[in-house]
């Protein structure tokens, strides 16, 4: 659950109506996938870390465009939380796009080598979300 935040106001600031469905590669609907990564104890850091030097050019490799990345300022999800959204064309090209992701040799060799102290993420919550057509630009 994202408190505070406000979803939806959130992504409408962020991406303005370039990303509505008519902005979509070959007609698609355009979505926006907000992510929740709950990091184990002592291990945001490193998490990040892994997003900064490797996931985020693995996810653009991979059709994914990032938006923002956030960690919350206030208790409890302070420094414990990474909040971030990214862009796919379409639901069925963000299934493509992490089914590609979680495939990639690369990921893999990282996901392992970053982890072999301890698991980063405890829990992850996905939700996809769409522009509403009065969302404004930034």
């Amino acid at each position: 659950m994202v408190t505070g935040i406000g979803a939806g106001a959130l992504l409408a600031a962020l991406a303005g109506p370039e990303g509505s469905a008519q902005a979509g590669a070959g007609g698609g609907d355009v979505v926006f996938e907000l992510r929740e990564y709950h990091a184990n104890e002592g291990k945001l850091d490193a998490l990040l870390a892994r997003f900064r030097d490797h996931t985020i050019a693995i996810f653009k490799r991979h059709g994914m465009e990032s938006i923002a990345y956030w960690t919350p300022t206030d208790d409890p999800l302070k420094g414990k939380t990474l909040f971030y959204i990214l862009k796919h064309p379409s639901r069925e090209a963000a299934t493509a796009n992490w089914a590609a992701f979680h495939d990639d040799p690369e990921w893999k060799s990282v996901s392992v080598a970053s982890e072999v102290n301890g698991k980063l993420v405890d829990k992850v919550e996905s939700t996809f979300l769409k522009l509403t057509d009065f969302s404004p630009k930034l």
